[in-house]
Parts: structure tokens; sequence; C-alpha cells
């Protein structure tokens, strides 16, 4: 599949953003055609939810999803700042694997096969196993419409047979480019576990404080409806309402007028028996209708209730319905004042809840601000449905099903994840107009602290490199032309083996002149200095030690030890290995072949 997946993303990698748009836009179409099919088939197979609001997230899912990326430019060049001079270059990643859970299996499906490929990326989808099929037919709906568009069909391709093992081996396939995980905890560490990149989506355990100020029943509705939409499968619907004292008979009166239960001692105990298995949510009620929960604990309730309202006295192990449960079922916490309100919040949050998102009701604008500040959540909720507002339905967020949950949590980003976080972006840069200035007054700043002379590639006065060139536009010639401390090989003597003792003082016919290519401008300077009959004896200072850096050193001069100056070094590695500053021996007109020895 990821084969297969890859040769799909390479097939498209010269579309145009017009291409890529249209094969979205087909894809958006066909899912919001087959919403109602595919929210049934979810139902039937799962279990979970209920089929109306299942068509409204695939709708979501699809059209919500491609209106809020479809303007987005996520091909070539993207954007362009004049003032600053950047260049900003959208590519695609690659091939992305989705992990798609089974609370919200078609709609989730539909939104991260359009963000990936809005991104010219493919996906590979990793469903559920209880949700298989759900999701293979929602695949192959999206296969269909990307066919029709003109792409390759492979772009959205899903396992046959999930298992553990198969998600293990495509998170950690080499040719996945990054992960996209949504589920439990344990999936989650997986996927960062893997050695991919990936975009992670924690628990979220989501208080909902209800202060003295709010408007009390537009708060009961507005936990009512988001408790009923899809009976509190998102991830960010509320988990327990954090009530202020002087409200508390209030809110609960306007609760219970929308359908809730108020659960007595007893029946508190059932429920917390059946939602809590080992400190951590049965499966087995996610997605379920209140009356069907209460038959599952042992008592009944009225078929038209909403949700189950359960009191704790508190959050943690010893309080067993302060986790989260992704059913209408909610704790209630009563608290004096938003202080306290604001602790136990937190307490939510840190128990399996940080960094997803907080819902509060209040008009008292400190309040809120103090929410804002301090609760450890990266999608606040005021005065609405924590469901629909924090996956951008009801609130201008970005529409996503995917929602980080920041370092706090573990997580890559706090950023409701869209097509953006699936694109690479390159950025070309070109230096800054005020950019000769801030370099000479920077370097000379250096230099009056250092005291030490401009450096080499400084730019300002003295710098070595604006004194070597005669001319700009010449490499070699230099001035003046470089002076050499070469002495000359001795001549071989007869007692040494050398059969031309004499040869000093017979002239030999001397060799062609060389040619030096490019360097011959600057060679062409040089003049050979007449050889006294007796060559004057020259002190040379000791060689240097192993490591220095440098062979011998001159007795006087600038030109002591190891330190040659730049056009010493820029000569010398113009004739780098020859061995001698004018050149290579071979040929050379100082050079006798027979004795070894070098006149110049």
């Amino acid at each position: 599949m990821v084969a297969r997946a890859k040769a799909a993303c390479e097939a498209i990698h010269g579309f145009d953003q017009a291409r890529t748009d249209a094969l979205c836009a087909a894809m958006a179409k066909a899912a919001a055609s087959a919403a109602l099919d595919l929210a049934r088939l979810a139902v039937e197979e799962t279990g979970i939810g209920k089929v109306h609001y299942k068509v409204l997230k695939n709708l979501f899912g699809a059209e919500g999803t491609w209106n809020s990326i479809k303007d987005e430019k996520t091909v070539g060049i993207v954007s362009r700042d004049e003032k600053s001079g950047v260049v900003e270059i959208a590519t695609a990643s690659g091939v992305v694997a989705g992990i798609v859970p089974t609370t919200n299996p078609t709609s989730t499906t539909i939104f991260k096969a359009l963000i990936a490929i809005k991104g010219r990326n493919s996906i590979v989808i990793s469903p559920h196993p209880r949700a298989r099929r759900c999701i293979g037919e929602t695949v192959e709906v999206l296969r269909r419409a990307i066919e029709r568009a003109g792409g390759p069909p492979d772009l959205v391709v899903c396992l046959s047979n999930p298992t553990i093992e198969s998600t293990g081996a495509l998170m950690k396939h080499r040719d996945v480019a990054i992960i996209l995980a949504t589920g439990g905890t344990g999936l989650v560490n997986a996927a960062y576990s893997s050695g991919r990149p990936a975009y992670g989506v924690g628990p979220g355990n989501v208080p909902c404080y209800i202060d003295r100020s709010a408007d009390i029943p537009w708060a009961a509705q507005s936990i009512v409806t988001s408790q009923s939409f899809d009976n509190a499968t998102l991830c960010c619907s509320e988990q327990g309402l954090v009530i202020d004292k002087p409200i508390a008979k209030q809110l609960l009166d306007e609760l219970v007028k929308r359908g809730a239960h108020l659960c007595d001692e007893q029946e508190t105990a059932q429920l917390a028996k059946l939602c809590n298995v080992r400190g951590h949510m049965n499966a087995d009620v996610v997605g379920l209708d209140p009356v069907r929960i209460a038959e599952m604990a042992g008592f009944h309730v009225p078929r038209d209730t909403s949700l189950l309202l359960a009191w704790q006295g508190g959050v943690g192990r010893d309080f067993p319905l302060s986790i989260e449960i992704l059913a209408p079922v909610l704790s209630l916490h009563l608290v004096d004042g938003w202080t306290e309100g604001c602790q136990v919040s937190i307490q939510m949050l840190r128990s399996d809840g940080l960094g997803h998102t907080l819902g509060i009701h209040a008009r008292d604008q400190r309040v809120l601000e103090a929410f804002f500040v301090e609760k450890p959540a990266n999608r606040i909720i005021v005065n609405g449905p924590c469901s629909q507002g924090a996956v951008g339905y009801s609130t201008l967020l970005v529409p996503s099903f995917s929602l980080g949950c920041g370092p706090q949590a573990g997580n890559i980003t706090s950023d409701n994840i869209s097509a953006r976080h699936l694109v690479n972006i390159k950025r070309a840069a070109f230096p800054r107009r005020d950019w000769a200035q801030i370099e000479a007054r920077d370097h000379q700043r250096v230099v009056e602290l250092t005291r030490e002379g401009a450096p080499r590639g400084s730019g300002i006065s003295g710098d070595p490199a604006l004194t070597l060139r005669t001319s700009p536009a010449s490499s070699s010639a230099f001035t003046p032309a470089p002076s050499s401390n070469w002495q000359g090989n001795p001549a071989l003597s007869e007692k040494s083996g050398g059969s031309h003792a004499a040869s000093s003082a017979t002239p030999r016919p001397k060799a062609p002149p060389m040619s030096f290519g490019a360097n011959a401008p600057a060679l062409a300077s040089y003049t050979v200095p007449a050889r006294a009959a007796t060559p004057p004896v020259v002190p040379v200072a000791p060689a240097a030690p192993p490591g220095s850096g440098g062979g011998s050193a001159r007795k006087s001069g600038p030109y002591v030890g190891a330190a040659f100056d730049a056009r010493e070094i820029r000569e010398l590695m113009t004739h780098a290995g020859a061995g001698c500053p004018l050149g290579s021996c071979k040929g050379c007109p100082h050079h006798e072949v027979t004795t070894g020895s070098c006149s110049a």
C-alpha cells in the first residue's frame, strides 16, 4: 500500500494548484453525496453514535474541511514578501499514514484524505478493526472521485486487514513521511516512538465551568446540545460540569427541563462501576444512548433522556466518573467561586486532559480572562457547546477532527491540524537592503574592541583581501610579486654516486620555457636573480616541532616561522604540491634532471 501511494504521489508531482484543487473539490463533493450512506454503514458496523449526527459529521468533514482550505496556497510559490525579501515555496511531504478511530470513522477518513491531497501528498489509511468496512467504503468513494477528476486513485489507499502489527509496520515504514494519529494514548505514543514525524492527538478530559455570571438557560442548552452531538463521541465534548454554588440549583433545573437525569447515590455507584474499568473508560459504553447506558448499569431512565448527571466529590482515582467518558455521562463538581472552579478545572485537565479543551460559561470579563490565562488548555470554548466549538463547527476555529494538545501532552502542536501541517515550506531569502551598512558597522565595532585590525573578508578599511589584487577582474595578478627564500638543491658530488660532478662547469642547453596556462601572467613578472659564485650563507631557524603547522622560519623579517602572509599563502596554493614557488620541476629550465640540482 505504501509503494502504491508513493507512486501516486510522484505521479502528481507536477500538478499545479488548479489541478490539485480539482482533485480535492471532486473528493469533497463525492463524500458529501455519500454522507448518508456512509453514516448508516458506520452506525451499523460500530454501534456507536446516531445516524443523524454521523451525517452532520460527514458533511462537516467534507464540505467544512474543503471550504476552510480551498483558497489556501499549497503548491509552488505561496507567498512573496517584497519588504523582507523572503519567498516561501510549498512542496509535498510525501506519503501520510492516517490512523482512524472507531468513534468517528467515516468523517475522520474524509477529513484526513482531503488535507493530505491538498498538499499533493498521498495517504494510507489504517482503519480501526471495528470500523474497517465503513472506512474502506469511504476510501472507495474518494478513490473513484479522484479517478474521475483525472488523478491516480492510489492517492488514497486503505489497509484491508488492519491489525496492531500492520498499523505498527505502517507507522515505521521508511517511505512514510508523516503520521496523523487519532486514537488513545497508547496509539499516540506508538506513533511518536515509530521514528517518523507524527501529529498525535491526546485524550480530552474536558471541564466546563459555569460561573454565577453565566446565562444559565443558554448554558444548559449548550451542554445538552454538545452531549447529544453523536452521543458525545468527540474527544472535545464536556466530561465534567464545574458549577458555581449560587447558580447550581437553577442550572440543574434547566438541564432536567432538557431531558437530563440526575442520578442518586446508588445509581451513581452503579454508573461508576460500569463506565470505569480499572481506572479507564469502558469502551462498551462509548457513543451509546443514555437509556442504554442506564440499563447496562442496572437502573432505568425515560427513553427521552438526553444525558446522565452524577455528583462527584473531587477528581482522581477515588472519583471514578471524573475520567474521560465518550458518552452522554457528565460528572458534577460543586465549587464556591471562580477561584475554586479554576482549581478543579485544572485538576480535571491534568487528569488525562492536559492541553486539550476547556469550556466556560460566564459574562464576567474578569473571570473569562483569568481562565484564558491560567488554564492549560489550548481550546477554550466560551458560552457555547464544546463538541461543536472545538472542531470549528460552531466557532471560527480551523475545522478539524485532529486537535493537537501541545507540549503539555507530548504533542508537537496545539493547533487544529489542517492542510498546512502536511506541507513542507521552503524559504528563499535575499540580503536585506541595509546589509552592507550593518556589516560594516558591526565589523568596525569588533575591530575597536579587539584592536587587531580588520580581518580578511570584513570589507572594511584594512581588510587584506582588498589589497591583494591590482584589478578586481584579475585572479592572479598580485602586487607586489611574492619573494622566495628558495635556496636550490645542492649538486650531487662524485662521492655520492653522481656521474655529472662537473656539470656545473659545462653549461647545458636550456629547456624551452614552461607553459603555466592561466598562471602565466602572474609568473611572467618573475625575474631570476643571477646566482653568485659562492652562495651566501643564510641562517635558517630550527625546524618547527611536529604539529605546529610549519617548516623552517627565517631569522628576521616579517615572515618568521610558519606564519605566512596572505600573498605567500595564495601563491603557494597556486602551485600546491609542486614543491617550488616557480612551479613544477618537470620541464623547468632551472632544474638539472640528471643531478637533481636547481640553479634558481
